[in-house]
């Protein structure tokens, strides 16, 4: 599979919209992302160009995306990206880019923030599934077999 992975850090631009579709739950906002190069003659940072993308979130990150972010909120984004032109009123040239979004979280670049993860939904008790104790101590045979002492194995020789 021949996908572009990006990873972009800017600014939510627009509140989340989250909605339940037939194939789960899915959620979009648009990411400002802004360069910024230092500027000789001024002495100074100077903001650069700035790139909207849509972000598309779908099932667990969607409802953690909706619930997380607001506007204006430091994020970085990583996911697939979706680059599209589409004609509009006659004119070919309108272009979107999207990333469907693999991660996203808060840049702590530039801030705090507090994790807090979600409940998983109730599911049916599991028999108990712990490992057993094969363990023996030195000198005591397993139980419902004899005492035999142990080999370690040759060493596998290749030819």
């Amino acid at each position: 599979m021949n996908e572009t992975m990006v990873c972009a850090v800017g600014n939510v631009a627009t509140q989340p919209v989250y909605r339940e579709t037939a194939s789960g739950p899915s959620a979009r906002f648009r990411l400002a992302v802004t360069s910024r190069y230092w500027d000789r003659e001024k002495g100074a940072w100077t903001d650069g160009h700035t790139n909207f993308f849509t972000v598309w979130a779908n099932r667990q990150l969607a409802a953690n995306a909706a619930a997380s972010l607001s506007v204006g909120e430091p994020v970085v984004v990583q996911g697939r990206l979706k680059v599209r032109t589409e004609l509009r009123e006659g004119q070919q040239g309108w272009v979107s880019a999207d990333i469907d979004a693999v991660a996203i979280g808060h840049d702590l670049a530039r801030g705090t923030s507090a994790f807090k993860r979600t409940g998983r939904p109730e599911q049916a008790v599991a028999p108990d599934r712990s490992e057993p104790d094969w363990a023996t101590r030195p000198g005591e045979a397993p139980e419902g077999t004899a005492s035999v002492p142990q080999r370690r194995p040759e060493p596998a020789v290749l030819t």
